[in-house]
């Protein structure tokens, strides 16, 4: 089988497609004939040895992908040959074949594209856990969302309006604001690129307190970091809810004095451990997700596709936040 694999670390030029052994599953594993894979910014870091899992060398990025089961192993209940699924997996994407662990398998909406499921668990599922379970945002609050033309970040509008919240969009283009609007953003406002002096950072904070009003934010969706995060926290309503989800603009030093004036709390967000810890409410979070799609509440919007031999573009154009809504993989 073809797959695109990291055999050094370094940058998407490091990446090399090779043929390479099919794999067959073992014990409780069902192997999937891969016909498409969401790029996310896990599969930027991974790469590059910055992220939390370091798999062992040679791998194939890709943590998220839909296909259909090929192969089942010993043990396997629930799942047969020919299913449609989705697979969360850590790595191993993009390739023509993955092995995952059955559990890690979601059935597909019959009438969902490859290129839409490929594009659906990871976002949606961390979005939708920080809005409900970390941040328990209720219809009529204000949800700041920062990042919010990106995968997670437009999940989050969406989820957001869905669950009855005024949501402003924060994102660094007016094609990008226009997007989340159409995806249920109440109001949008445009910031500008860093790095910010102590000025450039004291007006994007008024940008921010303009934008969600003078309530403030109840709940801030960080996507982004960098000197976004401290400006979107100077715009958080008292017992406002900061959620720590990404930093693709730098680990941010936020001075903690602010959380004490705001009577706030900055909330950590990590879908994938929590996924692991709790499969069962995840399993729900994920029915409930299905089940806002086929009502048309929810649907990933797809801004680019590739082939598998140019995987490596694909997430150069994520890490350098060329990209509107999702990137997928195409594996014919």
């Amino acid at each position: 089988m073809k797959a695109m694999l990291s055999t050094a670390p370094g940058g998407p030029e490091t990446l090399e497609l090779k043929d390479i052994a099919t794999p067959e599953p073992g014990p409780g594993e069902v192997r999937i004939r891969v016909r498409a894979c969401g790029v996310n910014y896990p599969d930027t870091l991974i790469i590059e040895d910055k992220y939390q899992f370091r798999p062992e060398r040679p791998f194939s990025p890709g943590g998220e992908v839909s296909g259909e089961i090929d192969a089942v192993g010993d043990g396997v209940e629930g799942l047969s040959v020919g299913d449609r699924v989705i697979g969360m997996i850590s790595w191993g994407g993009m390739a023509e074949y993955v092995i995952t662990r059955a559990v890690k398998c979601a059935p597909m909406p019959d009438d969902m594209p490859w290129d839409e499921a490929a594009a659906f668990v990871f976002t949606y599922g961390t979005s939708y856990h920080a809005l409900k379970q970390r941040a328990a945002l209720g219809p009529g609050q204000t949800l700041l969302v920062l990042g919010a033309a990106g995968g997670v970040g437009l999940a989050a509008v969406e989820l957001g309006h869905a669950m009855g919240a005024r949501v402003i969009a924060a994102a660094s283009s007016e094609d990008k604001v226009a997007l989340t609007k159409a995806h249920g953003a109440a109001d949008g406002v445009v910031y500008p690129r860093g790095p910010f002096d102590k000025d450039g950072r004291k007006a994007l904070a008024q940008l921010f307190k303009d934008a969600v009003g003078k309530h403030g934010a109840d709940v801030v969706y960080d996507g982004v970091g960098g000197d976004y995060a401290e400006a979107a926290l100077r715009a958080i309503a008292w017992e406002g809810r900061f959620l720590v989800v990404g930093f693709p603009a730098g680990i941010p030093s936020i001075p903690l004095n602010l959380a004490l004036l705001k009577g706030c709390q900055i909330v950590g967000v990590f879908w994938g451990s929590y996924a692991e810890r709790e499969p069962a409410e995840n399993a729900q979070n994920i029915a409930e997700m299905v089940d806002m799609y086929q009502a048309g509440k929810i649907r990933p919007h797809v801004s680019a596709h590739y082939p598998l031999a140019e995987a490596g573009q694909a997430i150069r154009d994520l890490a350098e936040r060329r990209a509107m809504g999702k990137i997928v993989v195409m594996i014919d």
